[in-house]
């Protein structure tokens, strides 16, 4: 039997034959504004609620803002911080800010990735983290594309190894049909995509699990909202979308 994280999104385990196979390292793929983030956070905060302690490495966004983000959703995770069972590593701000300086994880140079890897292990290794997001991984690479796959493998190693099941958030453009980095998708267990498509003059958000290592799964793009709740997942309903020339 394979061991399974169950990501406690609606609709999403239905999907993927009862949730993520143990210790895998899942590539969430998609444009602006598709829900990436939500997305990552919500299996984060559905693993605190189930006892699986958790982490959240922030490389585009304020921790305090990604906080705030959270508890809009009913996510509060400054409980789970207090008692150490959820931790957020600042990949951001390198530490310049007041609210940066009570920061407990910060990588001072967002831009070495040795840097980052050390303070990852470290907070991984405190909270003994179960489950872990990336977001978004895509920074780290956007300059030096050559460097993707090897430090997508670096990220692996580590995370699989210390025992999390990963999402690693992959930003890719609009018109892009590819998963983000060159060599990426061979390096990651899994690949989600989430799209939003124009469907008869309205925009339609879907899901299609392109992958996933150690489980069968749906091979259906499956059309999903985002309520006050977070990501809901129709995974009785299919989407078709029209390839435009």
């Amino acid at each position: 039997m394979v061991e399974r994280v169950v990501t406690g999104i609606p609709g999403l385990d239905e999907i993927l034959g009862g949730g993520i196979p143990k210790r895998n390292v899942v590539l969430l793929s998609g444009g602006p504004g598709t829900g990436k983030s939500i997305f990552g956070q919500q299996y984060l905060y559905n693993g605190l609620m189930r006892g699986e302690p958790g982490l959240l490495v922030v490389l585009e966004e304020h921790p305090v803002q990604v906080r705030i983000s959270m508890s809009q959703f009913g996510w509060d995770v400054r409980p789970y911080e207090e008692k150490g069972s959820f931790a957020v590593v600042d990949a951001f701000t390198a530490g310049i800010g007041e609210a940066a300086k009570r920061e407990k994880y910060v990588v001072r140079d967002p831009s070495d990735f040795q840097l980052l890897l050390d303070v990852l292990r470290d907070a991984i290794r405190d909270v003994n983290a179960e489950r872990a997001v990336i977001d978004s991984v895509s920074t780290l690479y956007i300059t030096k594309p050559a460097l993707a796959r090897s430090m997508v493998l670096q990220l692996k190693k580590i995370l699989s190894g210390m025992g999390c099941t990963s999402i690693l958030v992959s930003q890719v453009s609009v018109t892009e049909r590819g998963f983000g980095g060159p060599g990426v998708e061979h390096a990651a267990d899994g690949i989600i995509r989430l799209d939003l498509d124009e469907v008869n003059g309205e925009l339609k958000r879907s899901i299609i699990v392109w992958k996933m290592r150690g489980t069968a799964h749906s091979m259906r793009r499956h059309p999903f909202i985002i309520t006050n709740k977070g990501i809901e997942i129709k995974a009785s309903e299919v989407v078709r979308l029209i390839e435009r020339d």
